[in-house]
């Protein structure tokens, strides 16, 4: 059994995928091709957004993002500290300070109520500026967007949402992507939808802030190729991924239909010894990945790596226990629900053919 199959999911595909791969190669436009921009007109369409602009990949986004948010040193960025690394990251490489909050236990998400506690916090120091929230939608499950939108237009914060492992997800019918000013997500190949090596792009209803990551995804271009008009980066989505991630698209939401079924399924097999996934009244879940809660954690990995199932952790070390963020002072104890979900969760395989390779 694989973890994530992505062979399974190639032979679904291969005719079509081949098919595309070779009109790239017949056109040679290897770098912003047409099927770049055929691409990011489906991805606006599916998320229901004004913009979509690919990108090199789903760190990359989440920098223009802060590039186009004028996000600076001084600057106070919110974000769950159990999460992946690139989400603090790239607050960082911004020269912003992160501030970390906790999680929620039933969601695994950021949790609004630390949330606003931790801009109250920061407000009352006086010493950095609270400028925006980065929610992350774990494990394929949107965050708690109708309170974290409140709290952000109460602060005067703009939002960032993290949507790397969430897209295929919604909250009564809004897609994840749409949320917030503005939205990320990823195509690293073990995402929901993802391609065959990097890839990442940004969504916005924002005319402004989209002009402006068009520009900062190529050196800062203004209208003519030689104009520089700012300092920008070099990330572009090539050609070829974005030809895969069209065919990939186009069969995305079958894939999300068997991913549910095989959550439901899980939900019904597994023992009760195991604390299962919660999905809130109103959401759908990408399930980008399956993940349990146990108290003997690696004994029962264990006990399914001997049936050949194979588990993974994410996260087994937040964002606040990192090496890199010990300059925050930060202690252990800080963020107690998610210091105890770092201890407790592992992850199941999941993927859009699982419920075929149990046939």
């Amino acid at each position: 059994m694989q973890f994530i199959d992505l062979a399974a999911q190639y032979q679904h595909l291969k005719n079509k995928i081949d098919a595309r791969i070779h009109k790239v190669l017949d056109h040679g436009h290897y770098i912003m091709g047409p099927e770049v921009f055929e691409l990011e007109e489906k991805l606006a369409e599916y998320v229901g957004v004004k913009h979509a602009i690919t990108c090199a990949n789903g760190t990359d986004a989440l920098t223009l993002a802060m590039m186009a948010l004028d996000i600076k040193e001084g600057d106070a960025v919110f974000c769950p500290t159990f999460t992946f690394f690139a989400t603090a990251e790239t607050i960082a490489f911004a020269s912003a300070t992160p501030v970390f909050v906790d999680s929620e236990e039933s969601t695994f998400n950021i949790c609004p109520i630390d949330l606003e506690k931790r801009i109250q916090r920061v407000i009352a120091e006086g010493k950095l500026v609270p400028k925006a929230i980065v929610s992350v939608d774990l494990f394929g499950l949107p965050a708690n967007y109708p309170e974290i939108e409140k709290i952000a237009e109460k602060y005067n914060l703009k939002l960032i949402e993290d949507a790397a492992q969430g897209f295929g997800g919604s909250i009564n019918n809004k897609k994840a992507g749409s949320f917030g000013d503005i939205a990320t997500t990823s195509f690293f190949p073990a995402k929901p939808l993802g391609c065959y090596g990097d890839g990442g792009a940004i969504f916005t209803n924002n005319d402004e802030y989209a002009e402006l990551i068009k520009s900062y995804r190529v050196h800062g271009k203004g209208t003519d190729k030689y104009d520089n008009v700012r300092v920008g980066v070099n990330s572009r989505l090539d050609t070829i991924q974005a030809a895969i991630l069209l065919e990939k698209l186009a069969v995305f939401d079958e894939e999300l239909i068997s991913r549910n079924l095989a959550a439901k399924s899980y939900n019904k097999e597994l023992p009760e010894h195991l604390i299962k996934p919660i999905i809130p009244d109103g959401y759908t879940s990408s399930w980008a990945q399956y993940t349990v809660r146990s108290t003997d954690r690696e004994q029962t990995m264990e006990q399914y790596n001997k049936k050949n199932i194979p588990t993974m952790i994410y996260y087994r070390t937040c964002m606040h226990q990192q090496s890199a963020f010990e300059y925050l002072g930060n202690n252990n104890g800080d963020f107690p629900v998610a210091e105890k979900l770092s201890k407790e969760v592992f992850s199941l395989p999941m993927h859009g053919y699982l419920l075929d390779n149990k046939k």
